[in-house]
């Protein structure tokens, strides 16, 4: 049990000089001038903010989680925590059937260390060839409820998102079925029409993967699903480091669609907090330089070197939306989509207690 004394608290969008009780790794209490017979920490005025969410990443710190062994996907999980995230959603990509249940045993497995761990993102493989980015076109497959129990199966249950895209054959049904297990369809890598887009949300997909990257864009002839982003009530996934959507592209999208539902992913690879230098994403061969992560044959941008502390920061940069209000594109945005903003997302009493302590009081924060 800890009680944080003096600390100024984001609550309903603003910081109030307050006292927060943790207790059980639960807030138990958010008030003026608490007193407990247990660890005081006075903070003196330093910032308490919810940890961040990331629900889109492949891995970081010279690991990926189509990859690594449960040894190595610990050493991603304490760099994950030491940039501020509370929740993730390890992502594990298009690959060999074999390698991909065994890669979503190995995330339960470290789930039961790493309470963080709160759900595991399946991109693929039920996606488009045309728009597949680094997917491996021959590992692509139609939708198949089956097959996905075959995966859900092998992850103890832990799948909360999947990625498909809405024109791969047997799509509508596989939404309806998968969504009535409770798990969150998310559409990209995709080139449909509007249409096609509009029925799988109307079937039940509730949110955009990597918006704008792998997808078929708008014209004046054509709205696309990317209309159908712009257009739906549903939630987008926005890589924000400036390279995957350019920074006036990104107010753009944020104009569209409000903060509500923006959702900051940084879909790191295994480059994530490193240098430049040649490294892998799933099977693919991946080249770094100057923190732009392509493949090493063709040039398609592979994944991002964006770590989450520095997606808000960025977009806090682009948009000159202070702290106060940006931080929901990473905490109660994403919780909400998941289903879990009951447990965080926010500091409200009896929700988990996952903060950041801001070393600095200036909008723009360091860990």
């Amino acid at each position: 049990m800890k009680l944080y004394k003096n600390a100024l608290i984001l609550e309903n969008g603003t910081f109030a000089m307050k006292d927060m009780l943790i207790k059980e790794g639960k807030i138990e209490k958010i008030a003026a001038n608490l007193e407990n017979d247990c660890e005081i920490i006075d903070l003196q005025g330093k910032k308490i903010i919810p940890a961040l969410i990331d629900i889109h990443t492949h891995g970081a710190n010279g690991y990926d989680f189509n990859l690594a062994n449960l040894k190595e996907m610990r050493i991603i999980m304490e760099f994950y925590i030491s940039r501020g995230v509370g929740t993730v959603l390890p992502t594990v990509m298009t690959d060999h059937d074999e390698v991909m249940k065994k890669q979503l045993s190995l995330i339960h497995q470290l789930s039961k260390e790493y309470p963080q761990i709160k759900g595991i993102h399946l991109e693929g493989p039920f996606l488009a060839k045309e728009y597949r980015g680094v997917m491996p076109e021959d590992l692509l497959q139609k939708a198949s409820m089956e097959k996905f129990m075959e995966y859900q199966e092998a992850s103890g249950g832990l799948i909360k998102l999947i990625t498909i895209s809405p024109e791969v054959p047997g799509a509508f049904d596989f939404i309806k079925d998968v969504v009535e297990t409770g798990v969150v369809i998310s559409l990209g890598h995709s080139g449909a029409d509007f249409k096609t887009a509009m029925a799988a949300i109307n079937a039940g997909a509730k949110s955009f993967t990597h918006t704008l990257n792998a997808m078929k864009h708008l014209t004046q002839h054509a709205p696309n699903i990317a209309g159908a982003a712009y257009l739906s009530d549903n939630y987008i996934e926005v890589i924000c480091d400036g390279r995957h959507i350019h920074p006036d592209v990104l107010k753009f999208l944020l104009k569209v669609k409000g903060l509500d539902r923006f959702i900051g992913v940084t879909d790191s690879m295994m480059a994530a907090g490193l240098g430049d230098g040649r490294y892998k994403l799933g099977v693919n061969d991946v080249t770094v330089l100057n923190g732009d992560a392509r493949l090493t044959e063709g040039g398609t941008r592979a994944g991002s070197t964006l770590v989450a502390d520095d997606c808000l920061k960025n977009f806090i940069k682009f948009t000159g939306i202070p702290l106060v209000s940006s931080i929901k594109i990473m905490t109660e945005n994403p919780a909400r989509l998941l289903g879990i903003f009951d447990q965080t997302g926010s500091l409200e009493e009896g929700k988990l207690g996952e903060i950041i302590i801001l070393d600095e009081q200036s909008e723009i924060f360091t860990l």
